[in-house]
């Protein structure tokens, strides 16, 4: 795998976790304004990314703290999700639950800002905590939302140990019931 993936609209750089990216999108800027591309069938084929996009999500945040997620979908709904940071900073963790992945039960957590996104491969959980008040992130999925397939996980699974960085202001009541890994998890 590439150390780096470079376009005239993209940078790309592989996280930890096998088959997620970090991406920094290029914005062009003239008299007018600005134009930055948000997505591109050929670039995120060359990451790894099959199928087409079939559903666009927008996020919006009012406060930091603000804590998103653990979610997933199980198969055949399994899915490949582009979240994009519009605007603010966001803590973004992936935990990859694939059994035959080298990095499985592994996370990698990355600081999101304007401008910049993560790739994250099917059989993978995904949530965000909020650094600054305002944060908004657009997701863009190849597979539709379905409620019976649609998973979560503990946000303070003590078998992840994931360092939220500030306490929680916001969480979801669901969020805050979804399970922690079972000791005897065998993954996606």
């Amino acid at each position: 795998m590439p150390n780096r993936i470079d376009s005239p609209q993209f940078n790309a750089e592989p996280l930890p976790l096998t088959g997620a990216w970090k991406i920094q999108r290029k914005r062009r800027h003239d008299e007018r304004g600005s134009l930055t591309r948000l997505y591109s069938d050929s670039f995120f084929a060359s990451l790894g990314w099959v199928g087409s996009i079939v559903q666009i999500n927008h996020s919006v945040n009012t406060q930091a703290g603000t804590l998103r997620g653990l979610h997933f979908q199980l198969a055949p709904y399994s899915e490949f999700k582009y979240v994009l940071c519009l605007r603010g900073n966001v803590f973004d963790v992936v935990v990859d639950l694939r059994s035959k992945s080298p990095t499985f039960l592994q996370h990698c957590a990355i600081d999101l800002e304007d401008d910049q996104g993560v790739l994250i491969p099917p059989g993978c959980a995904h949530g965000f905590q909020t650094r600054v008040d305002g944060s908004e992130l657009i997701y863009l999925h190849n597979q539709p939302y379905q409620p019976d397939a649609e998973r979560g996980l503990h946000y303070a699974d003590p078998q992840l140990q994931i360092a939220w960085p500030l306490p929680i202001s916001q969480i979801s009541e669901r969020d805050q019931q979804h399970p922690p890994l079972a000791s005897d998890f065998k993954g996606l």
